[in-house]
């Protein structure tokens, strides 16, 4: 159900723009390549194009199904030759340009899919975001893409992203932590080795809080540190430790004292350093990342995960606090205090810190590093690393490189493009090329034409993800990634829908990818202020689709459809225990037993019955709780609309007969006017009586137009600006409400049929089949009379025609009565937006009064009388004055609450 709505979403936006006149690329293609499609063939001893082919095939009956209007001619398939023989020119590109290449280093290991992983496909406790294993750390030689290389534009041009709300907040938040700048400082600490005097070994660490040195209680270094790898090779111990490392939660506080190893803190060289530790331990710890400096002072009075580490490892050991808060509340000697939390904000330095007591956070820093001279200076770390594309697998595309034993990595010649894949042995679990295909593994060199091997690692399916969008706009070109005169037309995308778990992975690739291209002239526009090279000008992030999950309150075990009695939907109960089942609303799964097939409900329901619920259950930025119970809602608001098109059908036809009928009379004074067909000519007559003002409409035709204007700008707004599309079903079902009445209240024949006219064309894009029948169906009596209608999406979308101000300003009639009898009917105003009977009825009264008073009728009529009581109904359109039988005015006594 999540690609149902994801492509609802997606479809509505293209008709609703083609309605608008606008030329619009709206593309399918597959993203075939990648580990489930090769893990499910390797289970059927089948070749993974054979299941991708079938599952191509079925998806795609599942989407025509949908009634999505996709451009088919640009369908792309990423596993098609044609298709990866350019995502193999694009790494060549990026080689070339120093920007794709092989090192040596420590990756992310899947055990169960047996690849490698980027560490943007590894959750946050270290586990692989596709088969849930935990994720081994592990030395091996990769291909890398110099994401880095881009770093600051990529950074930078977020702010250029953010403007008018064109991306959602999250995704810019998601993608800005991800890039994760930092800026501070680096400081040397010198270390002692008690075993080797003449040592002069020291550690670099960055902080963006030079202004905590004092409290600097221990040092912590990577399992990756050099110093730590040199010591592994001496130490058993360390090396047993670190190979635990993989086995310990992802926010384990383990660490490994290193004995015989202190570090001294740079401050005990300044004049008056006030206290700090004189000798610091150097622990080994698993919670210091890889990257960077590989190491990090450990402050626990000042950092939370450091105070639990300090705890964990030093637990009979004071916390240190050196900074206080700012202000009157401050304690002098803190670090007598025992700390219970770690105090995290800036502040100023306490009383032990030498020449640097009571000095703010941020001039304290400054002091600090100028002091510290060569052992300290400004720096700036990124927590982004450069993009790891091998992928240790079969289905994938091939990396274009041979390696020569003489000449070292070689690109393969663009005329020898692409290199394909070798057939698949059916009976091979192996995932690695070369394992496969001994004949596609051997080659020669490019270069000097010895025997030499093809690069076996296949590139993360990322890779090609980060570039399809740009290639729907030249599909058929076989010489390149795309022509600069396809790119200039159609780039960048206008319109991105996809879920917001792609913010970081996809997202972020296809804008470096991007900005590589527009670097390298391909996309010449690219360059241009108003696009920097961004492949989406605005990006729309739907929710996620939740299923109704039911699990054994006894065990937690999901339970499946067959093992629940659901005869009564209120009521299920577990067919063996009889007991009621836990309900919850979680993300659709197998393994969880709550997944819908979407054809199980077009089948049944109808595809546009089933889009229209899909898009009135949530907003589209919120996740989505699916249940098909509601959906008879939207299938009864369909059969109404349906049951009452006789009516707009009867008023096609006749305004059409009258109009004929008019154009064929001479009219000595009627101006002719040139129209495109004759309906274009009855709507501008329409427009022309509508203008006209209340004279040709009663005040209930008025109140229906009004009602079309109302929704044709609160819908347009939905669909351009908002993308509220669950307002735009219930805009549509109030303006239906509006148009279904009683017969004594029909409106005229030309505003009954304008109204219909515009409320089919507003729902065309949510419901496409349905719209076109009733617009079919609206006007089967006109074909032999006017002009035929084709298509309602061959018709324009409806546009206000200027009503909307004067119909909301204009005024009422109001009839005034006397003890319940009628008096008299005047024209007032229409009372202030939000003024009603259930708002505030006394303010309604008074405001009534004024407006009756303004008359000359209500002049004469109020003259001279005082009333008991004042009644007021439909918003000022009925006032009733009640009077008891009483002597003359001039000798009633007077009263507080009379209304005269």
């Amino acid at each position: 159900m999540g690609h149902f709505r994801v492509y609802t979403i997606s479809d509505v936006l293209a008709r609703f723009k083609r309605l608008q006149g606008h030329d619009v690329l709206h593309p399918m293609g597959w993203d075939s390549f990648g580990l489930p499609a090769e893990n499910a063939a390797i289970e059927r001893g089948i070749d993974p194009a054979t299941w991708t082919d079938s599952n191509i095939a079925n998806m795609k009956s599942q989407l025509q199904a949908m009634n999505t209007s996709f451009d088919w001619d640009r369908e792309i398939r990423t596993c098609d030759p044609d298709f990866f023989k350019h995502t193999q020119q694009l790494f060549l590109l990026l080689y070339r340009k120093g920007l794709a290449y092989q090192s040596e280093a420590l990756v992310n290991y899947d055990p169960v899919d047996k690849t490698v992983l980027a560490n943007e496909q590894v959750d946050s406790n270290g586990f692989s975001w596709r088969s849930g294993a935990k994720v081994e750390r592990q030395l091996r030689k990769q291909w890398f893409l110099r994401i880095t290389a881009f770093k600051e534009a990529l950074l930078n041009d977020l702010d250029f992203l953010s403007r008018d709300d064109r991306w959602p907040a999250q995704v810019i938040s998601m993608q800005k932590n991800w890039l994760g700048r930092s800026q501070g400082a680096r400081i040397t600490f010198g270390l002692t080795q008690k075993q080797q005097s003449n040592s002069n070994k020291s550690v670099q660490v960055f902080t963006t809080r030079p202004d905590t040195l004092h409290g600097v209680q221990y040092l912590a270094l990577s399992t990756s540190h050099p110093l730590v790898e040199i010591l592994a090779q001496q130490q058993p111990a360390l090396q047993a430790f670190i190979a635990s490392v993989p086995s310990l939660p992802a926010d384990s506080k383990a660490g490994f004292l290193l004995s015989g190893i202190t570090a001294s803190n740079p401050l005990s060289e300044a004049s008056n350093p006030g206290k700090h530790e004189p000798e610091i331990p150097v622990f080994v710890a698993p919670y210091v990342l890889n990257y960077g400096e590989k190491a990090v002072m450990g402050v626990p009075g000042h950092d939370s995960r450091d105070l639990a580490f300090w705890r964990a490892n030093c637990r009979d050991k004071d916390v240190w606090r050196v900074v206080e808060p700012a202000g009157p509340a401050r304690d002098g000697d803190m670090d007598a205090v025992p700390i219970t939390h770690a105090f995290e904000n800036t502040g100023v330095l306490a009383s032990t810190c030498g020449d640097y007591a009571g000095l703010p956070s941020d001039e304290a820093s400054k002091r600090i590093l100028s002091d510290l001279g060569d052992l300290a200076g400004e720096s700036e770390t990124w927590k982004i690393r450069d993009w790891l594309i091998s992928r240790q697998r079969y289905w994938g595309t091939p990396i274009p490189v041979i390696h020569c034993p003489e000449c070292g990595p070689q690109p393969v010649p663009m005329d020898q493009l692409p290199v394909a894949l070798p057939t698949m042995v059916r009976d091979s679990s192996s995932g690695v090329v070369g394992e496969i295909d001994q004949e596609w593994l051997n080659t020669e060199c490019p270069a000097c034409g010895r025997q030499a091997t093809r690069e076996t690692d296949t590139m993360d399916t990322f890779m090609d993800s980060s570039w399809y969008s740009m290639r729907f706009t030249d599909p058929k070109n076989k010489h390149w990634l795309l022509s600069k005169k396809a790119a200039n037309l159609y780039l960048p995308v206008d319109i991105y829908v996809g879920g917001v778990e792609h913010a970081i992975l996809h997202l972020l690739y296809a804008r470096f990818i991007s900005k590589v291209l527009t670097a390298t002239k391909a996309w010449p526009a690219g360059c241009e202020e108003t696009n920097r090279g961004e492949p989406f000008r605005q990006v729309i992030s739907q929710g996620m689709v939740h299923g109704k999950t039911f699990t054994d309150p006894q065990t937690g075990r999901f339970l499946k459809p067959e093992e629940l009695d659901l005869e009564n939907p209120l009521d299920p109960k577990i067919i063996a225990t009889g007991e009621t089942p836990n309900i919850s609303w979680e993300k659709m799964s197998k393994s969880k037993h709550n997944g819908v097939d979407p054809i199980s409900c077009v089948s049944k329901y109808g595809a546009d019955v089933t889009r229209a619920h899909m898009l009135f259950q949530a907003p589209v930025s919120q996740v989505l709780e699916w249940d098909e119970e509601r959906i008879v809602g939207i299938e009864r608001w369909f059969l109404r609309i349906w049951r009452e098109l006789p009516k707009p059908q009867e008023a096609a036809a006749f305004e059409t007969a009258r109009f004929i009928k008019r154009e064929s009379e001479p009219h000595p004074h009627r101006k002719k006017v040139k129209h495109a067909d004759d309906w274009a000519a009855i709507e501008s007559y329409f427009n022309g009586s509508m203008k006209k003002g209340n004279d040709w409409f009663t005040d209930h035709e008025l109140k229906i137009w009004l009602q079309v204007q109302k929704t044709i700008k609160s819908v347009t707004a939905s669909l351009s600006d908002t993308f509220a599309l669950n307002t735009v079903i219930s805009d549509l079902m109030e303006l239906s409400n509006a148009l279904i009445v009683p017969t004594r209240y029909r409106p005229k024949w030309q505003l009954e049929y304008q109204a219909w006219s515009v409320f089919l064309r507003l729902l065309a894009p949510i419901a496409p089949a349905f719209a076109e029948e009733c617009w079919e169906r609206v006007h089967a009596l006109c074909k032999s009379v006017a002009t035929p209608k084709i298509s309602i999406f061959d018709e324009c979308w409806p546009e206000e025609d200027g009503t909307l101000q004067r119909l909301l300003n204009r005024g009422q009639t109001c009839s005034v009565q006397e003890n319940g009898k009628f008096r008299f009917a005047v024209d007032i105003e229409r009372p202030p937006e939000g003024l009603h009977e259930a708002s505030d009825l006394q303010g309604l009264k008074i405001w009534a009064i004024e407006q009756i008073k303004r008359t000359e009728p209500g002049r004469k009529f109020l003259e001279g009388k005082v009333f008991d009581a004042m009644h007021v109904a439909r918003k000022g359109k009925t006032v009733n004055f009640v009077s008891r039988k009483a002597p003359a005015v001039e000798d009633r006594p007077g009263r507080d609450d009379a209304w005269a």
